[in-house]
């Protein structure tokens, strides 16, 4: 499912117009990113999941071109924990 199905999605179950869902999206999701840009930045959704920010530290790696070793970068990044709703959906979904 790609961004567009979503706010078609979100439309048909909620009864609204698609500029509304697709407004109501993007106000989900532009508040996700506020939150998780502020220090101990998290989202909980009970029974989906959590996003939250996960600090990498830098390491030594290689290039796979040259095979010469290069520094990666310490960085943040995002990540999404599953909830038990969500876990228990996906594992007893059946692969079509």
């Amino acid at each position: 499912m790609n961004k567009s199905e979503l706010i078609d999605a979100i439309a048909k179950d909620a009864e609204i117009t698609k500029a509304s869902a697709k407004k109501a999206l993007e106000s989900f999701v532009s508040n996700v990113m506020e939150t998780l840009k502020k220090k101990d930045g998290k989202v909980s959704l009970v029974g989906f999941g959590t996003f939250s920010v996960s600090e990498r530290a830098a390491r030594q790696g290689i290039n796979p071109a040259t095979k010469k070793p290069i520094k990666i970068a310490a960085k943040k990044v995002a990540k999404f924990k599953a909830g038990a709703d969500l876990a228990t959906a996906v594992a007893g979904a059946k692969k079509k």
